[in-house]
């Protein structure tokens, strides 16, 4: 196992960069903890691959260096970093038995037959494949080959860490569940260090303690699931998590206060005043839907909104309604009353976030 720091990281694939924009991986500082269970989480073509593929040596960064606890590794190919990869698709021997898969990268570093029968039988008991160590490869569906790969990340104990790129796309969507939280038990038991990158954000949630969420070749938040959904440390952070996500809307500063499209804002004097300090003109606030009071009559602090539709989902209701002239949603629990038309909604002061230029600005209450 190792801690896998990454200094001043970036990589280009044009040769001659002339800015940012040319550049999948922006300069970066990182830290990997030493047996921690990360997910690395963020939509197609924001840099997830990329990363994972410096980090195993796939490929060489343009810029900065990649430090295996404090061993410098930028030129060290794939099978010198002791790193174990899986794959979105399944990669495995068709011809060989399942034992014999799980069996060849212990073979490979010559491991005493001993030793290598053991270790197989340890990791396919983990991973439900005891039964089929006989069979051949080719004769397994699509989620069991896929348990195989896994295992073949698995069975060796001296690896530096195991890295999964979207490794449950090709399985049946009933069986995620269960393989996300057999590759936690994994991780508990084993205490390997596990980079596991997705574009889903319930994979993340449900294998990682903390993610990396990657937007435009950056890591704009690390932190734990709670972190992320309660004060996001970026606008796409707020829009890409949670169901629905976060509504955000441009502000700008008045003479007399703040003002949202032609609405004037009751803010308290704190948000208000780091608004008005600001010199930028990109300022938005934001809030959960899961937070945005819905009510039947005028109170302290409400705004008067027409309700446009309610999608009721269950446990809970979807209320969409505009604010300022943009699409809002409020997320209400069955219980709660909605009202048919108009109704008056409240932005409690703990739930409100500030965004200058993207980012969160911590404001004091």
């Amino acid at each position: 196992m190792a801690q896998i720091t990454l200094k001043a990281l970036a990589h280009s694939y044009s040769p001659n960069p002339a800015g940012p924009e040319d550049y999948a991986i922006r300069e970066m500082e990182h830290v990997w903890q030493q047996g921690g269970a990360y997910a690395l989480l963020g939509p197609s073509g924001c840099g997830k691959s990329t990363l994972l593929n410096i980090i195993s040596g796939l490929l060489v960064p343009s810029n900065g260096q990649v430090l295996f606890d404090d061993r410098l590794v930028n030129e060290l190919p794939p099978e010198e970093r002791n790193i174990a990869q899986v794959f979105q698709f399944p990669v495995v021997y068709d011809t060989m038995t399942v034992f014999d898969n799980l069996a060849f990268p212990l073979r490979n570093v010559g491991t005493p037959e001993t030793k290598v029968r053991e270790r197989v039988a340890e990791v396919a008991e983990i991973l439900d494949l005891s039964s089929l160590l006989k069979r051949k490869a080719r004769n397994l569906t699509a989620d069991e080959k896929q348990k195989v790969s896994m295992g073949r990340g698995l069975v060796r104990d001296d690896v530096s860490a195991i890295l999964f790129d979207e490794p449950l796309t090709v399985i049946d969507p009933q069986l995620k569940w269960k393989l996300r939280r057999k590759l936690k038990e994994i991780h508990e038991r084993f205490n390997i260090t596990m980079i596991y990158v997705t574009h889903d954000q319930l994979e993340a949630s449900t294998f990682a303690d903390k993610i990396a969420v990657m937007y435009e070749g950056q890591v704009v938040q690390f932190g734990t699931p709670r972190e992320l959904f309660e004060r996001p440390a970026h606008t796409f952070v707020g829009y890409f998590i949670g169901s629905p996500g976060m509504n955000l809307i441009e502000v700008a500063r008045t003479e007399r206060g703040v003002r949202a499209g032609t609405m004037d804002l009751t803010l308290p004097p704190a948000l208000r005043n780091a608004i008005h300090r600001s010199r930028s003109r990109n300022i938005k606030l934001g809030i959960r839907p899961e937070f945005v009071e819905v009510l039947p009559a005028p109170a302290e602090g409400t705004y008067p909104v027409q309700i446009d539709s309610v999608q009721d989902l269950g446990t809970y209701r979807i209320v969409s309604f505009a604010f300022a002239g943009v699409p809002f949603r409020a997320r209400l629990e069955e219980d709660i009353a909605v009202p048919e038309r108009q109704a008056f909604i409240r932005f409690p002061e703990a739930w409100l976030n500030l965004y200058i230029d993207e980012f969160r600005v911590e404001v004091g209450q």
